[in-house]
Formats: structure tokens, C-alpha cells, sequence
């Protein structure tokens, strides 16, 4: 298993765990910060996030590897010394990353997946990107090729790096005195999220939030200002698939429905949520002006759909680490396919929470592609146990009736 697999494999039911240790702790002092639904999408996200980056999905605009080879002036650090310049050039990167995926258009539908979410806590640190299939993010590492840092550390530094920005997504630390000139805290993420007037596009920094007090960006929690979740364009959706691709959607429309020439190529670079002037009047989008005034998504569903689809979320974490041990030995094209149905179960369900009826055609096309996949298995290098086959089998229909039922049955009482 590669590097990553093995990280995460360890990460996750430490993040498992902290969330359910945030939830009863919620729970006990009578604060809602969890919605069934809110934490499905957000866990479900996370599967697909770990999916992509555990296959290495994406293109690769220029690596670090290139740039050691080709730049390094230094080759003689001491490893400490190489590794805390490693993690702090890691986080001044990380910073100018975040900031990109923030002010830029194009940039944003990268990160609108994080955002998404209108609820703030540990689960929502899972919603990461599908999207973000353009590698380019070594270039920020320029000073660590210059000192020589070997590209093994970044390859450990990198995911240590990411999990440590797990635990600061929670509305139950309040601020933590000195530690909050240093590190970026609970409070100061807090202000990152919100999508009030005083908070948006503040706070970026990753660890340090030093960045942000360094290029200007910083802001203080206001105990009078109550910050608001989510983004001002709301994604209205659970489905974590849809919502990774939501904003690159309306650019394109955008950009086809422009008369203007110029701005067809303009509104790629633009700053986040600008758009053409014809557009803008002709198609017009909701966005959040006041955002105390405004209601959350909360399509009504039963608690006994809430159960299935929790069960359903189980069933991802099994395809995912399943996919995990098989990447080693099976062939891409059905590593590939394996993946595309278990994103497609994940629509599916999400579907479903959100009273959408096109997760009956989700369970179709998965009934469909599992028979193929399983076709393709037998006739491979082994077979699986036939009661195998039937297990997976049975599972699908019943999925797929389940799905149709609750489809067929929008019965809003017994709410969870």
C-alpha cells in the first residue's frame, strides 16, 4: 500500500471517533451542530476525496520532484533542520493555495465542496475536492527546491499537514488564549467559514495563522457577530458529487451565454462570483445578501430514510477500503469501474436525501454496472465464492426497491 493508503487508514477512525466524541458531547450540553443529512454528504464527500487522491487521479502541471532536480542549490541540510523548514514551507504554500481557491473563479469550484456545507463541525473537515484535478500546487514549494529538501519528506509532511487541520472545524472549543496568536484555532476557522459580511474571505492560513496576520487577511472572532455557515451561492443538494462540480457548471453556462466575446475568457479568471453583465441580468442566481434572514436547506425525510442511508454511508466505507486492498493487484480498468459505481451509489442515496428522484436511475445504472463488473471478475485471473456473487446481487435489488419505496413514499412526519 502506498504512503497515503496507509495514512489514511489510520487517520479514519480517528476522525470517526472524534466525531462521534463532539456529537454526544453536543448532545449532553443540548447544542445542535449535526444534521443526519448534513453529516451523510459530509463523510460521503470525504470517501470520494480519499478515492481520488488514494488512485492518484488528476494531471500533473509540474512536480516537486522536477523542480529538486532541477533547482536545488543547497544538498547538504540537516534532516531536523530540513524537516521544520519543510512544514513551514508547507504552510506558507498551503496558504497561498487556499487563497488562490478562494479569489479566482476558477479556482473556487476546487474548493466550493469544503464550504459547502451550512452547518460547522468535525464531519464537515471531510468535505474535500473531486475537483482539484489540476496539479500545480509545487510551484509554492519553489523555496524548499532552492534549500535542497528532499521530496520524501513532503511525501510524509504532506498528509500529516492535511490531518492537522481536522480538528479545528468545531463549535465547542471556544478561544484558546495565547495559542491563538500562533496557531490557527477552532475560533479563528470559525470566521473562515462563515459567509457574514465581516468574515468572508478572511483567515486562510493552515496551521500558522501568521500568514494571514503577514498579508492581511486576519480576523478576530466577534462574540456579537454569530458566524453563518456555508456559501453565498447555496449548493441546495447533499450530493456531494454534484456540488464538487456546481460552480464549474454555471461558468460554462455562463460563458456560452454571453454575447460577449471577452468575457467568455474573463469570467474563468475573474474574481470568485463574478459574472457577465447580460448574464447576470438574463439568468439571474440566488445569493445570500443577509445571511440571519436566511433558511437552510432542509428537504423533510423520514427518520427510517435517514437509517437506510446511513446504512447505505456504511456500505461506501466498505467499497473504499476494498478498493484500498485491491489496488495492488487488480487491473485498472477494474479498480476504475469499481470506483464509478461506488460513486454512483453515493449519488444515489444523496439523491434520495434530497427528494430527488433521479436516485432510482443511480440504482439502475448500478445494478447495471455491478453485473458487468462482477461478469469481468469471474472471467478474470480468480473467482470470487459464488455466494459472493449472490450477496452482491441481492444487495442491489434491494437497494434499488428500498430506493424506489422511499422515492415513491415522501412522507414528511417521524422526522429524525
Amino acid at each position: 500500500m502506498t504512503t497515503y493508503i496507509i495514512a489514511v487508514s489510520i487517520a479514519i477512525p480517528i476522525f470517526i471517533s472524534l466525531i462521534i466524541i463532539e456529537s454526544l458531547i453536543a448532545y449532553k450540553n443540548k447544542l445542535i451542530i449535526n444534521k443526519s443529512e448534513d453529516t451523510i454528504s459530509s463523510l460521503s464527500s470525504g470517501i470520494t476525496n480519499t478515492i481520488k487522491d488514494a488512485t492518484k487521479f488528476g494531471v500533473l502541471i509540474i512536480s516537486y520532484n522536477y523542480l529538486y532536480e532541477h533547482i536545488a542549490i543547497i544538498n547538504a541540510i540537516p534532516i531536523w533542520i530540513a524537516v521544520i523548514l519543510a512544514f513551514l514551507i508547507q504552510d506558507f504554500a498551503g496558504y497561498w493555495i487556499h487563497r488562490l481557491n478562494h479569489r479566482v473563479n476558477i479556482f473556487w469550484n476546487r474548493h466550493i465542496i469544503h464550504h459547502s456545507s451550512e452547518e460547522f463541525n468535525l464531519s464537515c473537515a471531510l468535505r474535500q475536492s473531486i475537483s482539484n484535478n489540476l496539479k500545480f500546487g509545487a510551484i509554492f514549494l519553489f523555496p524548499a527546491a532552492i534549500l535542497g529538501i528532499p521530496p520524501y519528506l513532503f511525501a510524509i509532511i504532506s498528509p500529516v499537514h492535511l490531518f492537522m487541520q481536522f480538528w479545528y472545524h468545531t463549535q465547542l472549543i471556544d478561544k484558546m488564549g495565547w495559542l491563538e496568536k500562533i496557531l490557527v484555532t477552532p475560533s479563528h476557522h470559525r470566521v473562515h467559514h462563515a459567509i457574514n459580511p465581516e468574515y468572508i474571505d478572511k483567515n486562510y492560513s493552515q496551521i500558522f495563522i501568521i500568514w494571514d496576520k503577514l498579508f492581511g487577511t486576519f480576523q478576530l472572532e466577534n462574540k456579537s457577530i454569530t458566524p453563518i455557515y456555508g456559501v453565498l451561492h447555496p449548493v441546495k443538494t447533499w450530493n456531494p458529487i454534484i456540488i464538487n462540480f456546481k460552480h464549474l457548471w454555471l461558468m460554462i453556462k455562463d460563458a456560452y451565454y454571453t454575447h460577449n466575446f471577452i468575457d467568455k475568457v474573463k469570467i474563468w479568471f475573474m474574481p470568485t462570483g463574478w459574472r457577465p453583465k447580460d448574464v447576470k441580468y438574463n439568468y439571474p442566481i440566488k445569493i445570500i445578501n443577509n445571511p440571519f434572514t436566511y433558511k437552510k436547506y432542509n428537504p423533510k425525510n423520514l427518520s427510517s430514510k435517514l437509517y437506510w442511508s446511513w446504512f447505505q454511508l456504511l456500505i461506501s466505507g466498505i467499497c473504499m477500503f476494498v478498493i484500498f486492498y485491491s489496488i495492488k493487484f487488480m487491473p485498472l480498468f477494474i479498480i476504475s469501474l469499481f470506483i464509478i459505481i461506488l460513486f454512483i451509489h453515493i449519488m444515489s442515496y444523496t439523491f434520495l436525501l434530497d427528494n430527488n428522484n433521479l436516485a432510482i436511475s443511480c440504482e439502475l445504472v448500478k445494478i447495471l454496472t455491478s453485473i458487468f463488473l462482477l461478469y469481468i471478475i469471474y472471467n478474470y485471473e480468480f473467482s470470487l465464492p459464488y455466494f459472493i456473487y449472490m450477496i452482491i446481487f441481492v444487495y442491489c435489488i434491494i437497494s434499488l426497491l428500498v430506493t424506489i419505496y422511499f422515492s415513491k413514499n415522501k412522507l414528511h412526519n417521524q422526522l429524525i
